[in-house]
């Protein structure tokens, strides 16, 4: 296996995109982050960006460090740090399931999607700036 893991053969992971909804009632969101489960290497990784000016347009009262103080937990979750309800001691798969889970506040998941790739610990940042932006 080389440095990323993969090695010569592809990985397969999964990946929920995080989208900011500033009024759920309207459905209306802008994408924010990334969030990669790879079983094969154990990884849970998050990236994310918060484009304030596509958020304001939305909704020019939205609370931005709410939005922000919510992804920081999810990066925590991911990272399995104590104090975020999924610390260390949770499987990575649990960790992954309940960020992925449903929820109706600002911060929300879209549906799960899979692919391969033989640069798991990439994966992230390339999904970020395809999905989200810069």
């Amino acid at each position: 296996m080389s440095a990323t893991g993969a090695g010569l053969h592809p990985l397969p992971y999964q990946y929920v995109v995080l989208r900011a909804v500033p009024r759920v009632e309207r459905e209306e969101f802008v994408n924010v982050g990334v969030v990669v489960y790879c079983q094969a290497v154990e990884l849970l990784d998050v990236a994310a960006h918060v484009d304030e000016d596509r958020l304001r347009a939305l909704h020019p009262d939205l609370d931005l460090d709410t939005l922000r103080r919510s992804l920081d937990r999810v990066g925590g979750i991911c990272r399995g740090e104590p104090g975020t309800g999924l610390d260390a001691g949770s499987r990575l798969g649990a960790r992954f399931g309940w960020i992925a889970a449903p929820r109706s506040t600002v911060l929300q998941p879209g549906p799960r999607h899979g692919g391969t790739t033989r640069d798991p610990h990439g994966v992230a940042a390339e999904l970020l700036g395809r999905l989200v932006g810069p």
